[in-house]
């Protein structure tokens, strides 16, 4: 049995895939079963939400939340893949940016709106992942998808040609196309030059450890893992008795006295192990998802 169960919270470093920090994770604690929630690109920093174990099933929760994100754009200059790992492709005069035009050109970016994905992303269009099209020279239609941008703001720096920026939007967002249609709103092209995620729902960065910090953890004999309770934060809870403990773990539906507003909710034991998902089926709830007995030796 896995002795590796729960959230890890990682701040990746520039250079490094998603892919790349998993594997890594794996040989860190020796564990096979290690995913992770919102990809970040090789050039991007930051938290990256990992599940470890039979945690992995509850990713899901962790996929859709609101993420935040501090950067820089480098406006004059636009790149094949909208970031600084791409070629340059174009160059143009930055027109005189003030405080105003900026913020008045993001503030009109506020909102649920539509964005078309880049062509250099890990998209899968009949059965294509676009970077390798694009690789080949070759760009296709992509459908656009509904984004949201909550807030969006910038500041000058010493170079007028780079602002820093920071963003809160939906779960699909990409920065850099974000930025590149700034840009062009500002009569000017740009690339995204630094980026790194701050918050992903209710988990911040500040919270995350160095994969070199990980390490040391370990060594040392340290809890390096959150409970698999922490993913479901955002659902409504409810304690479960004994006896109804046993009868989820065993599938079977249970009755519940109180009132929940949501047709999913969280299943706590008296320890305040998390026992598994439930969905409602008209005056009861059956079980969707189940963790395993925990194993009490478990490391972290």
């Amino acid at each position: 049995m896995t002795t590796n169960n729960g959230l890890l919270l990682v701040d990746k470093p520039r250079g490094m895939t998603s892919h790349d920090v998993v594997a890594r994770v794996r040989q860190i604690l020796h564990e096979k079963k290690v995913g992770h929630a919102g990809t970040l690109d090789p050039m991007a920093t930051g938290l990256l939400v990992l599940a470890v174990g039979p945690s992995t099933r509850l990713l899901r929760f962790a996929q859709s939340e609101t993420k935040r994100y501090s950067g820089a754009v480098k406006f004059g200059v636009a790149t094949d893949s909208l970031d600084a790992d791409g070629e340059v492709i174009e160059e143009r005069p930055v027109p005189e940016l003030t405080i105003d035009l900026v913020d008045e050109a993001a503030a009109a970016m506020l909102g649920r709106q539509e964005q078309v994905p880049p062509m250099v992303s890990a998209i899968k269009i009949d059965g294509q992942r676009l970077h390798q099209l694009a690789r080949r020279g070759i760009e296709i239609e992509r459908p656009a998808r509904e984004i949201t941008v909550a807030a969006f703001s910038l500041r000058a720096s010493d170079d007028p040609s780079v602002w820093r920026f920071d963003v809160e939007c939906s779960v699909g967002t990409y920065v850099r196309v974000l930025l590149s249609d700034l840009a062009r709103r500002l009569g000017t092209i740009g690339h995204l030059v630094e980026l790194r995620r701050t918050q992903s729902g209710s988990h911040s960065v500040s919270d995350a450890v160095t994969l070199e910090r990980l390490v040391e953890m370990v060594a040392d004999g340290g809890k390096v893992l959150a409970p698999p309770a922490t993913f479901v934060t955002g659902l409504e809870h409810v304690t479960l008795p004994d006896d109804q403990v046993r009868a989820v773990r065993m599938g079977q539906r249970v009755t519940l006295d109180a009132f929940f507003r949501d047709d999913e909710i969280a299943a706590i034991d008296t320890t305040g192990e998390l026992v598994g998902v439930l969905q409602r089926r008209q005056d009861s709830w059956k079980p969707q998802l189940v963790l395993a007995t925990p194993d009490k030796s478990a490391r972290g």
